[in-house]
Formats: C-alpha cells, sequence, structure tokens
C-alpha cells in the first residue's frame, strides 16, 4: 500500500480557485471561471444573468475546433449552478 503525506497533499490544495465572487446582477462566479473566461476575453461583467453568460460560452465552443477542457468545464459548472439557482423545486 502506498504512503501519502498528508501535509504535503493538503498543502497542494487550491482553496482560490473555488472561492466565490459576486460580479453583480446576482452572479456569482468562481476565482477559476473568471479566470478561465478572462482568458477568452468573454465579458462576463456585462452579462445580467449566468444564462448570458452560459449563451458566451457555447457561443465559443461552437466556433472552436480544439475546444480547452476548461472551457467546458466552467460551461457544465456555471449550467448546473443556473439550473440549481433558477428552477422552481
Amino acid at each position: 500500500m502506498e504512503e501519502y503525506n498528508v501535509d504535503e497533499l493538503v498543502n497542494k490544495i487550491d482553496f482560490n480557485s473555488g472561492k466565490f465572487n459576486d460580479i453583480g446582477n446576482g452572479i456569482l462566479l468562481t476565482n477559476k471561471e473568471i479566470e478561465v473566461l478572462e482568458r477568452y476575453n468573454i465579458s462576463y461583467k456585462n452579462c445580467h444573468s449566468l444564462k448570458d453568460i452560459i449563451f458566451q460560452v457555447e457561443e465559443l465552443i461552437s466556433e472552436m475546433d480544439i475546444v480547452d477542457e476548461d472551457l467546458e468545464y466552467i460551461s457544465d459548472t456555471i449550467s448546473e449552478r443556473d439550473y440549481y439557482q433558477n428552477t422552481n423545486k
């Protein structure tokens, strides 16, 4: 059985990437999502809802020959958050 150094593993965890930021209009995005959106020059600050951001991301993905995993990941996470925040249960 392989042994792990727990302290070393914990030190490698990036706790800040999952921290939420309120960007206005009731939109919360993680640091990781913001970093990816900025990398692709997606103007998330001008959006009025998560659906607006999802639309921009999906539009970009549809134009790409090779899709960045980070872009697909944030599309999925933002879509899931939008579903849970805005669906009547």
